[in-house]
């Protein structure tokens, strides 16, 4: 089977590409690199000769709220049209838990509008949304951190390892298109600030965490269950204190 993966050089798409070329299928890397690019169109046409599925795992190069919006507007536009051209079979987005809960943030307006896009192209769809990754912990402890303080607000998080996400995107892309958004997320649901607090302490790390209410995630504020799943969902198998031991 031909397989594009849109954003094939990412963190998931690296991961996303592998596992389906390990699998038998022929994968074409979409990305500016291999002479791809959604922004422009260039090669699309081309890379969609013969395909049958399209994984869109691509990203702004800016979370800036008028950059991420002209990016998705643009690549879906770009995309859209030329699958139509191609009749692909299906397309996979990856996208965000809690994108529609917290519109007021300019990214998530933008991953709205991707899914939006697809979802009224008439081309059959999967979207998956992702809570955050196991290895965003990091991230958190960095941008949030303040001299031996890390400031963590007492929300509701249940991350969800790289490795599950790139296992639900293969076998998602694989199956018929579901024509409606799923959710995925991790085996352990909590605060964020036991998490990031666990996290530290596993790795021996100087630090200490100042919990706080101020419903906050990267300085956005959130719904306090803005960012886990809602209602149903497909469960991640690698459990956050597992990964921390073994990352």
């Amino acid at each position: 089977m031909k397989i594009l993966v849109i954003g094939g050089t990412g963190l998931v798409g690296k991961g996303v590409s592998k596992k389906l070329e390990s699998m038998g299928n022929e994968v074409i890397v979409g990305a500016p690199s291999s002479g791809i690019n959604v922004l422009t169109g260039e090669g699309l046409t081309k890379a969609l000769m013969g395909t049958e599925i399209v994984i869109d795992l691509s990203n702004s190069q800016s979370p800036d709220d008028q950059i991420a919006l002209d990016f998705f507007r643009t690549a879906a536009e770009h995309l859209i049209e030329a699958e139509k051209l191609a009749d692909i079979k299906h397309h996979l987005v990856l996208s965000i838990v809690g994108t529609d809960r917290a519109q007021y943030i300019g990214y998530l307006q933008a991953k709205k509008y991707q899914e939006d896009a697809v979802i009224e192209s008439g081309i059959p769809y999967t979207i998956i949304r992702s809570t955050q990754f196991h290895e965003h912990v990091s991230t958190i402890i960095a941008v949030q951190g303040e001299g031996r303080n890390v400031h963590v607000s007492t929300i509701d998080y249940q991350p969800i390892a790289l490795q599950d996400v790139v296992d639900y995107v293969v076998m998602f892309a694989l199956e018929q298109p579901k024509n409606k958004i799923v959710e995925i997320a991790g085996p352990d649901r909590g605060l964020m600030n036991d998490f990031v607090e666990n996290y530290l302490k596993v790795k021996g790390e100087d630090k200490v965490v100042v919990a706080n209410e101020d419903d906050k995630y990267m300085f956005h504020s959130m719904p306090k269950s803005g960012l886990v799943p809602a209602g149903d969902f497909y469960p991640g198998k690698i459990r956050f204190d597992d990964w921390t031991r073994k990352s």
